[in-house]
């Protein structure tokens, strides 16, 4: 994929893509939390979704949903040209989306703690691809 090696955020994210419908968009609170990354990473806002996923697909990008009971992010190639979904918290993925994933990846949790909100487990994941993108 062209421009690969040159990933415009903190974790090598090229862009967040949203959809325009249940999503939050980039507001002062946003921002703000973001502690700058929305001034440097594009935020893409998406009418369709699941179109918008095809499209990373025709172009060579893995589709990889983060979702519980998924193979464990500690097992998981999420090196190379990757594309990270995440759904609402408490919900998870809607069917459709993850559907069109190429594989579902779940993060190890340790003790009573059964799931993270989205921020945090996004922060994970792409920590995981920064890392394992080093190594190779």
């Amino acid at each position: 994929m062209s421009g690969y090696n040159d990933p415009l955020g903190a974790f090598g994210a090229h862009a967040v893509i949203i959809p325009k419908d249940r999503a939050v968009g980039v507001n002062a609170t946003v921002a703000k939390a973001a502690s700058g990354a929305a001034d440097t990473v594009p935020v893409i806002t998406v009418t369709n979704l699941a179109r918008a996923l095809r499209d990373l697909k025709a172009r060579g990008v893995w589709i990889l949903g983060a979702d519980a009971g998924g193979e464990s992010l500690f097992d998981a190639d999420v090196a190379g040209p990757i594309a990270w979904v995440l759904g609402a918290e408490g919900s998870g993925l809607r069917r459709l989306t993850r559907d069109l994933c190429d594989r579902i990846v779940g993060i190890p949790l340790a003790g009573t703690v059964e799931s993270l909100n989205v921020s945090v487990a996004a922060g994970i994941c792409l920590f995981a691809s920064r890392s394992a993108r080093h190594r190779n």
